[in-house]
């Protein structure tokens, strides 16, 4: 039988009553319904009164309190070290996983949802992408290159007048590339997918010029994956308009795997290529145009044909394409001294003692524009299946 309804105090009142009812003859079943409980039980409840306070409301303590802010033991110093070091093989500091340290620490068992609570009102915390790292990425070798090659390229870069082209390639998907998207509850929406194997593929420059330091971005969008013959032309098409050019390339990228496009710097004494240190694609800014194109702009496109996506990627390319302040936000991002010194960037440490050696002027030079082309020119982006 449950609990009688009412507060300790009322409850209180209602066993005292009782016990006077049986000292004055009442029958057990009487002093039963009074009190609300099984006849049965009644004896229990008039004995009682034979223990000092046996009548008396029971203050009842309540839930253990959690850890406060107060505590010695801060709820986020065992969460702080990350997952791994509670045993977990990712950081992926998941509600579930993130109850069992603290369970473990303060002895406080918490459902998954009120963790999250925890984290994100108390805590501070957000909810985050985590960002992908290859497992064969030497990051010795990567910051290595961020501090000596990088200055080294740009500052060769300046000396002869050149260009500094980083280049990349990216392909574009039917499938939306959000994966949650606002729907009533239990009505979970569905995407009829068409031409799953078509998809475009698109080759991106970013530019650096020698004297304004203003970026800009190349492109060109095909019907089918990048080939070398392809990606021969667009550099060549870049040289003609640019001149002498410097271009940088991901370590095992198809520039770098196919042989026609490896020997083409040879040929041309303008050209000078260098490479991105293998597994590093957060160290070349172009990867931030294909970022953005594919999860900042048309984040959710759910385009219904291989027409409508060519379309958004084109869009998006062409609106990267006329912000050179987008252009530097994915430079800066980088964090690379000599090339976010070249895009004209002076809030990286270090960036003005790595100028004065490198020969940099101390700012962008005003009213002298970079002679080539203007500025964020696209080379044949009208090419649609």
């Amino acid at each position: 039988m449950s609990r009688p309804h009412g507060t300790g105090d009322e409850l209180e009142r209602r066993r005292k009553r009782a016990v006077q009812a049986v000292a004055g003859g009442e029958a057990r079943t009487t002093v039963a319904k009074v009190l609300g409980v099984h006849p049965t039980a009644a004896p229990a409840r008039v004995r009682r009164p034979r223990t000092p306070g046996g009548l008396d409301a029971k203050p009842q303590p309540g839930p253990t309190p959690g850890p406060t802010d107060a505590d010695p033991r801060r709820p986020g110093e065992p969460l702080a070290t990350g997952a791994k070091a509670h045993g977990w093989h990712s950081d992926l500091r998941a509600a579930a996983r993130v109850a069992r340290p603290i369970e473990r620490h303060f002895d406080r068992r918490y459902h998954p949802e009120r963790v999250r609570k925890v984290l994100t009102r108390r805590l501070g915390w957000t909810s985050q992408k985590p960002r992908r790292k290859a497992r064969g990425r030497d990051d010795k070798e990567a910051a290595r290159w961020a501090g000596d090659e990088s200055p080294r390229i740009a500052r060769g870069a300046f000396r002869r007048e050149a260009y500094l082209v980083v280049l990349d390639g990216s392909g574009f998907y039917l499938a939306p590339t959000a994966r949650r998207t606002p729907a009533p509850r239990g009505k979970t929406p569905v995407i009829a997918a068409r031409d799953r194997r078509g998809r475009p593929s698109a080759v991106s420059a970013i530019t650096v010029g020698p004297v304004a330091g203003r970026p800009s971005l190349y492109f060109e969008v095909f019907d089918h994956t990048v080939r070398a013959a392809q990606a021969v032309a667009f550099l060549a098409d870049l040289h003609r308009r640019l001149g002498r050019v410097t271009v940088v390339w991901d370590r095992g990228a198809t520039p770098d795997k196919a042989g026609a496009v490896r020997a083409w710097p040879a040929e041309r004494p303008g050209v000078v290529a260098e490479k991105f240190p293998g597994y590093a694609p957060d160290l070349n800014p172009d990867e931030g145009v294909w970022g953005w194109a594919k999860y900042g702009r048309p984040a959710n496109p759910a385009a219904d044909d291989t027409g409508e996506l060519w379309d958004h990627v084109i869009e998006a390319l062409v609106a990267a394409e006329h912000n050179p302040d987008l252009l530097r936000a994915f430079i800066r991002h980088t964090e690379l001294p000599g090339v976010s010194l070249a895009a004209g960037w002076r809030t990286l440490p270090k960036l003005d003692a790595i100028g004065t050696a490198a020969g940099w002027p101390s700012a962008p030079v005003a009213g002298r524009p970079p002679s080539g082309p203007p500025a964020g020119r696209e080379t044949r982006r009208d090419r649609r299946p």
